[in-house]
Protein backbone atom coordinates (compact mmCIF):
# COMPACT_ATOMS: atom_id res chain seq x y z
CA UNK A 1 0.00 0.00 0.00
CA UNK A 2 0.82 3.52 -0.30
CA UNK A 3 0.23 7.05 -0.83
CA UNK A 4 0.65 10.64 -0.89
CA UNK A 5 -1.10 11.17 2.51
CA UNK A 6 0.26 11.58 5.87
CA UNK A 7 -1.81 8.05 7.30
CA UNK A 8 -3.07 9.69 10.74
CA UNK A 9 -4.73 12.63 8.46
CA UNK A 10 -7.49 9.86 6.56
CA UNK A 11 -9.53 8.43 9.28
CA UNK A 12 -12.26 6.01 8.32
CA UNK A 13 -15.50 6.36 10.44
CA UNK A 14 -18.47 3.05 10.06
CA UNK A 15 -21.78 5.92 9.37
CA UNK A 16 -23.49 4.34 12.58
CA UNK A 17 -25.05 7.95 13.87
CA UNK A 18 -27.83 9.83 12.39
CA UNK A 19 -25.17 13.37 11.94
CA UNK A 20 -22.91 10.43 9.93
CA UNK A 21 -25.96 9.49 8.11
CA UNK A 22 -26.85 12.94 7.11
CA UNK A 23 -23.07 13.67 6.18
CA UNK A 24 -22.87 10.38 4.32
CA UNK A 25 -25.94 11.44 2.46
CA UNK A 26 -25.18 14.82 1.01
CA UNK A 27 -21.63 13.65 -0.12
CA UNK A 28 -23.26 10.30 -2.02
CA UNK A 29 -26.20 12.39 -3.65
CA UNK A 30 -23.70 15.18 -4.20
CA UNK A 31 -21.58 11.83 -6.61
CA UNK A 32 -24.90 10.89 -7.78
CA UNK A 33 -26.39 14.25 -8.96
CA UNK A 34 -23.05 14.71 -10.73
CA UNK A 35 -22.89 11.68 -12.49
CA UNK A 36 -26.42 11.75 -13.17
CA UNK A 37 -26.55 15.37 -14.93
CA UNK A 38 -23.15 13.82 -16.93
CA UNK A 39 -25.29 11.09 -18.17
CA UNK A 40 -28.76 12.92 -18.70
CA UNK A 41 -26.38 15.39 -20.84
CA UNK A 42 -24.50 12.65 -23.01
CA UNK A 43 -26.10 9.65 -23.13
CA UNK A 44 -29.56 10.96 -22.49
CA UNK A 45 -30.44 8.22 -19.58
CA UNK A 46 -30.97 8.82 -15.94
CA UNK A 47 -31.50 7.23 -12.12
CA UNK A 48 -33.86 8.56 -9.76
CA UNK A 49 -30.54 9.75 -7.42
CA UNK A 50 -33.30 10.10 -4.17
CA UNK A 51 -34.12 6.74 -4.37
CA UNK A 52 -30.55 5.21 -4.46
CA UNK A 53 -29.26 8.07 -1.69
CA UNK A 54 -32.57 6.34 0.61
CA UNK A 55 -32.07 3.16 -0.16
CA UNK A 56 -28.18 3.02 0.78
CA UNK A 57 -29.07 5.10 4.49
CA UNK A 58 -32.15 2.84 4.87
CA UNK A 59 -31.15 -0.38 4.46
CA UNK A 60 -30.37 -1.97 7.78
CA UNK A 61 -27.75 -4.85 5.99
CA UNK A 62 -26.23 -2.98 2.67
CA UNK A 63 -23.22 -1.93 3.64
CA UNK A 64 -22.96 -2.34 7.56
CA UNK A 65 -21.39 -5.48 9.13
CA UNK A 66 -20.55 -8.01 9.41
CA UNK A 67 -20.91 -8.41 5.48
CA UNK A 68 -20.61 -4.88 4.59
CA UNK A 69 -18.72 -1.71 5.60
CA UNK A 70 -20.20 1.80 5.02
CA UNK A 71 -17.47 4.69 5.57
CA UNK A 72 -17.60 8.53 6.33
CA UNK A 73 -13.42 9.38 5.38
CA UNK A 74 -12.33 12.17 6.83
CA UNK A 75 -8.90 14.22 6.24
CA UNK A 76 -7.61 16.06 8.75
CA UNK A 77 -10.78 17.59 10.38
CA UNK A 78 -12.95 17.76 7.25
CA UNK A 79 -15.38 14.83 6.26
CA UNK A 80 -13.22 14.14 2.50
CA UNK A 81 -15.15 11.16 0.64
CA UNK A 82 -17.21 8.41 1.18
CA UNK A 83 -17.02 4.34 0.52
CA UNK A 84 -18.64 1.43 1.06
CA UNK A 85 -18.86 -2.55 0.77
CA UNK A 86 -21.87 -4.64 0.10
CA UNK A 87 -21.91 -8.72 -0.11
CA UNK A 88 -23.02 -9.96 -3.42
CA UNK A 89 -25.10 -13.14 -4.02
CA UNK A 90 -22.14 -14.88 -5.19
CA UNK A 91 -20.76 -14.73 -2.00
CA UNK A 92 -18.20 -12.08 -3.26
CA UNK A 93 -17.84 -8.09 -2.18
CA UNK A 94 -18.83 -4.99 -4.16
CA UNK A 95 -17.33 -1.53 -3.97
CA UNK A 96 -19.63 1.17 -4.00
CA UNK A 97 -20.05 4.54 -3.68
CA UNK A 98 -16.80 5.15 -4.17
CA UNK A 99 -16.36 9.41 -3.98
CA UNK A 100 -13.44 12.19 -2.73
CA UNK A 101 -15.12 15.40 -2.66
CA UNK A 102 -13.56 17.62 -5.20
CA UNK A 103 -11.37 19.94 -2.50
CA UNK A 104 -9.49 16.68 -1.17
CA UNK A 105 -8.64 14.86 -4.67
CA UNK A 106 -4.90 14.35 -5.69
CA UNK A 107 -4.03 13.88 -1.75
CA UNK A 108 -3.95 9.88 -2.17
CA UNK A 109 -7.79 9.42 -0.56
CA UNK A 110 -8.90 7.67 -3.02
CA UNK A 111 -6.34 5.19 -2.49
CA UNK A 112 -6.66 4.91 1.06
CA UNK A 113 -10.21 4.08 0.58
CA UNK A 114 -9.71 1.16 -2.14
CA UNK A 115 -6.77 0.28 -0.06
CA UNK A 116 -9.44 -0.32 3.12
CA UNK A 117 -12.25 -1.61 1.65
CA UNK A 118 -9.98 -4.22 0.00
CA UNK A 119 -8.11 -5.42 3.09
CA UNK A 120 -11.83 -5.09 4.76
CA UNK A 121 -13.31 -7.58 1.96
CA UNK A 122 -9.70 -10.10 2.56
CA UNK A 123 -11.23 -9.98 6.79
CA UNK A 124 -14.39 -10.65 5.98
CA UNK A 125 -13.34 -13.22 3.94
CA UNK A 126 -14.63 -12.66 0.54
CA UNK A 127 -12.92 -14.41 -2.66
CA UNK A 128 -13.22 -11.87 -4.82
CA UNK A 129 -14.61 -7.96 -5.30
CA UNK A 130 -16.48 -6.63 -8.06
CA UNK A 131 -17.26 -2.87 -9.19
CA UNK A 132 -19.03 -0.91 -11.48
CA UNK A 133 -18.02 2.89 -13.34
CA UNK A 134 -18.93 4.59 -15.71
CA UNK A 135 -16.71 5.19 -18.71
CA UNK A 136 -15.74 8.19 -18.33
CA UNK A 137 -14.15 8.21 -14.59
CA UNK A 138 -11.05 7.10 -16.24
CA UNK A 139 -9.01 8.13 -13.28
CA UNK A 140 -11.08 5.93 -11.31
CA UNK A 141 -10.28 2.87 -13.44
CA UNK A 142 -6.55 3.34 -13.31
CA UNK A 143 -6.92 3.57 -9.83
CA UNK A 144 -8.39 0.48 -9.83
CA UNK A 145 -6.12 -0.96 -12.11
CA UNK A 146 -3.12 0.09 -10.33
CA UNK A 147 -4.46 -2.43 -6.97
CA UNK A 148 -5.16 -5.10 -9.26
CA UNK A 149 -9.06 -5.01 -10.56
CA UNK A 150 -9.58 -6.06 -14.33
CA UNK A 151 -11.92 -5.67 -16.82
CA UNK A 152 -15.24 -8.31 -16.61
CA UNK A 153 -18.54 -8.63 -18.66
CA UNK A 154 -21.74 -7.06 -16.54
CA UNK A 155 -22.33 -9.31 -13.31
CA UNK A 156 -25.51 -10.43 -11.84
CA UNK A 157 -26.85 -8.54 -8.85
CA UNK A 158 -24.86 -5.24 -10.23
CA UNK A 159 -26.22 -1.60 -8.07
CA UNK A 160 -28.13 -0.79 -10.88
CA UNK A 161 -30.30 -3.49 -11.75
CA UNK A 162 -33.14 -2.07 -9.33
CA UNK A 163 -32.97 1.59 -10.68
CA UNK A 164 -33.34 0.99 -14.68
CA UNK A 165 -35.74 -0.10 -17.22
CA UNK A 166 -34.91 -3.13 -18.85
CA UNK A 167 -34.01 -0.97 -21.89
CA UNK A 168 -32.24 1.54 -19.71
CA UNK A 169 -30.38 -0.67 -18.40
CA UNK A 170 -28.81 -1.76 -21.27
CA UNK A 171 -27.93 1.60 -22.38
CA UNK A 172 -26.61 2.04 -19.00
CA UNK A 173 -24.10 -1.58 -19.62
CA UNK A 174 -23.02 0.11 -22.22
CA UNK A 175 -21.69 2.79 -20.92
CA UNK A 176 -20.06 1.09 -18.07
CA UNK A 177 -17.27 -0.53 -16.73
CA UNK A 178 -17.66 -3.77 -14.54
CA UNK A 179 -14.11 -4.68 -12.96
CA UNK A 180 -12.98 -7.31 -10.33
CA UNK A 181 -10.20 -8.13 -8.59
CA UNK A 182 -9.27 -11.32 -6.97
CA UNK A 183 -8.74 -11.90 -3.96
CA UNK A 184 -7.25 -15.38 -3.67
CA UNK A 185 -3.97 -16.03 -1.51
CA UNK A 186 -0.96 -15.40 -4.42
CA UNK A 187 -3.38 -13.56 -6.93
CA UNK A 188 -4.12 -10.22 -8.01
Amino acid sequence: MGGYFPLEEVQFNQVESEEQKVQAGALIREYLEWLNERIRRDYAIEFDVEAMVNSDLSAPDKFHPPDGRFYIVQYGDKIAGVGCLKKLEDGGGEIQRMYVAPAFRGKGIGRAIVDRLIDDALSIGYRRLKLESLEFLEAAHSLYRSVGFHEIHPYADNSMESYQSAEQLDQYYAITVFMEKDLEIGTG
